[in-house]
């Protein structure tokens, strides 16, 4: 195989097959629950233009998985990545521009989505993978948002309730909206997990990670702050129109899965979370623990160079934390069985005694 520059992401999705171990995208292969297959007999009904901001029974549904909401706080959308697209073009058509203030790591794809918007983002810096609540303070100051993901892709570390509570009366203090993406909020091992509230506060969610549904990508916008959610299905009418309504269907089967099902889900993670975190530990690599999602974020010393080497050399896909702002580190995600990990981590071995101080 001829040897391609890995630039990004872009490079791995959807690659697999040909004895290729892939701790690259984030995608469940875990089953989705078998209610979200119920839909068939309303087919004839999924083939018309839906409401833009989404079907009224699936919002009606999510309204009473958040206490004291209503199904007019929802706008259903594209995946996750469509509604934080929305949100940030809204707030900057509202702020007429501005910076928004994330966290660094961060996921890939918020730089551009906050720069297509014409945003400037500006970074405060993870300590130990947890959020300087402090550095905040100094330089939340001027901004219009603060971008917040607990459990983080891709450090896997999930901020504590009183950190999140502090970062809600901060952004309200500094008249800045608080965008939580929280499309891990499920899956968190260690601690509990705290969901911001408030007029400034825009969550962002999604059927992807929770129920094993990222190809049908439903997600959802929800905020109580009315004009946000008015100018977001306006964007929207314009753009993508409704999100696919087979695809909301299944998603609205999956919240009628009894919570056992996400229950059953988080200790196969957690699993999986503890073999891939104590074999990494045992090859010699310095990695925080993930206390939620299903990455690990180890450092390292070259990552383009590993990145390249374990792909082309041993169809082992990892990603260059220098796409998440880390340049000294790689991330796996532990999105696939403990049979392939194991595998995964023989291979890993195998690169590193070929590759002494890499890691250093």
């Amino acid at each position: 195989m001829e040897k391609q520059n890995i630039s990004s992401a872009s490079f791995f999705i959807g690659k697999q097959g040909e004895g290729i171990i892939s701790f690259g995208s984030g995608q469940p292969d875990l089953p989705p629950p078998k209610e979200v297959y119920s839909i068939y007999e309303k087919a004839p009904k999924i083939f018309r233009y839906g409401l833009i901001q989404g079907e009224e029974n699936l919002r009606q549904a999510l309204s009473k998985e958040h206490m004291g909401a209503h199904f007019d706080q929802f706008v259903i959308t594209n995946g996750g990545s469509e509604a934080l697209d929305l949100v940030f073009r809204v707030i900057a058509g509202q702020m007429k521009g501005g910076k928004v203030l994330l966290p660094r790591p961060y996921y890939y794809s918020y730089l551009p989505i906050i720069q297509f918007a014409g945003l400037k983002p500006v970074f405060t810096e993870l300590v130990d993978g947890k959020i300087d609540i402090d550095d905040v303070r100094q330089k939340i100051k001027g901004c219009v948002a603060f971008l917040l993901n607990s459990p983080s892709n891709p450090t896997g570390r999930a901020q504590a309730p009183e950190i999140i509570q502090e970062i809600e009366l901060l952004t309200k203090e500094a008249g800045a909206y608080l965008v939580a993406d929280e499309v891990y909020k499920d899956l968190v091992y260690d601690g509990t997990h705290y969901s911001p509230k408030g007029n400034h506060v825009i969550t962002i969610d999604s059927f992807s990670k929770t129920f094993a549904l990222c190809g049908l990508r439903v997600g959802f916008i929800y905020t109580a702050n009315k004009k946000i959610i008015e100018s977001v299905v306006e964007m929207k009418v314009h753009t993508s129109m409704n999100t696919n309504l087979l695809a909301q269907e299944m998603a609205l089967g999956a919240l009628r899965a009894p919570k056992s099902f996400i229950d059953n889900q988080r200790e196969i993670w957690r699993g999986r979370r503890d073999v891939i975190y104590q074999g990494l530990k045992d090859l010699g690599f310095d990695l925080w623990k993930p206390e939620g999602a299903f990455y690990v974020f180890p450092k390292v010393k070259d990552p383009e160079k590993i990145v390249s080497d374990l792909f082309y050399d041993h169809k082992v896909i990892v990603y260059n934390g220098s796409w998440f702002g880390a340049p000294d580190r790689i991330r796996l995600s532990y999105a696939l069985d403990t049979d392939k990990i194991q595998e995964g981590l023989r291979r890993i071995e195998t690169y590193l005694k070929s590759e002494p101080g890499i890691l250093s």
